[in-house]
């Protein structure tokens, strides 16, 4: 192919699952339908002012979250998008307190994906970069039988995981997706409506100089959370903060430029607070996949971890191979 002929997501993911039809046939159709969904929702995040769907819509979610008008209408559109590509046999969102089944004549998707359709939406109102969120399980249960996709199927762990991604709506609309083959990065064509290839084979660096943490939980971190950060700040070379507040946002920089994002466990969120289906598993393979790490605990890679509940919500440690590896030597003592 011309090197003056733009290689599109749809293109690559050909590529990437070339040598198995069923399997690249069915990825890339349900991509097309996740493509759609991440489309629609940037033009309704750029419009929204003029469409007064900025604030609450008056409701909360499954946490006990006040939901944005725009988290009902991304949640919207990647469940109907999804629902109708007839590749997915059932659903986990943020947005809903249960699994969300197909239509009857959809029944036999060989796939579940899990979404948080709108990342960083407290930050909506604020014109921050927020994003969408998803991983892609193969069903766990035979297609075959007709029967309905069940909670079964969605509690897979991260190395489950057929492909993972996220979607950033900023300055412009990228897709960063991770699959076997490795981590590439897209940018919306606002003339061709493509998301066309920016970003091949992206790579972590194995450091940075950047810690990504809300500090305002400070007082209620474990101590080697603490003791961690204190160190990274009054080292030789200290690194710098930098947090926005939507975990797509802080992650897409620390795989840029290296470094590390945390949301660990504190007082107050016991177990964590990210949700593992949905945040911490995408993230994570797409951190792995490109030479990063990411773990939940000592000697736990966040990607081992079979979860119990489809909310099931854990810490995170995530970034470049040597700081990561630093927390944990923190853990370890």
């Amino acid at each position: 192919m011309s090197q003056n002929v733009p290689i599109t997501l749809t293109v690559q993911l050909l590529r990437e699952f070339h040598g198995n039809t069923q399997e690249q046939n069915d990825i890339t159709i349900l991509y097309t339908a996740i493509q759609q969904a991440c489309k629609t929702v940037a033009s309704a995040i750029r419009t929204a002012p003029l469409r007064q769907l900025t604030g609450l819509a008056g409701s909360t979610n499954t946490m006990g979250e006040e939901v944005k008008k725009l988290d009902l209408l991304a949640n919207d559109n990647f469940v109907d998008a999804l629902s109708n590509c007839e590749k997915v046999c059932v659903m986990v969102s943020e947005e809903n307190g249960e699994i969300i089944p197909v239509n009857e004549e959809n029944i036999n998707g060989p796939y579940v994906v899990a979404f948080d359709p709108l990342d960083g939406s407290s930050n909506i109102d604020v014109a921050v970069p927020v994003g969408s969120i998803w991983s892609i399980y193969k069903r766990k249960s035979d297609p075959s039988t007709g029967k309905q996709g069940s909670i079964e199927d969605a509690l897979q762990s991260g190395d489950s995981i057929v492909a993972a991604g996220y979607a950033m709506y900023g300055s412009c609309t990228q897709i960063i997706n991770a699959t076997p083959k490795g981590v590439n990065g897209y940018t919306l064509d606002p003339v061709s409506g493509e998301f066309t290839l920016t970003h091949p084979s992206m790579k972590v660096p194995k450091r940075g100089s950047i810690y990504s943490v809300n500090e305002g939980n400070a007082s209620s971190w474990n101590s080697y959370t603490s003791d961690y950060v204190q160190t990274r700040k009054t080292s030789s070379k200290p690194y710098s903060l930098r947090y926005v507040g939507s975990m797509v946002a802080d992650v897409h920089r620390t795989l840029l430029i290296g470094g590390i994002f945390m949301y660990p466990a504190d007082k107050k969120n016991k177990n964590g607070k990210l949700r593992l289906l949905y945040e911490v598993n995408p993230m994570s393979y797409i951190m792995e996949r490109a030479g990063g790490k990411s773990v939940i605990g000592l000697d736990k890679r966040a990607l081992e971890h079979v979860p119990t509940q489809i909310h099931e919500r854990v810490p995170i440690y995530c970034g470049s191979e040597e700081d990561v590896d630093e927390v944990l030597s923190f853990m370890k003592q």
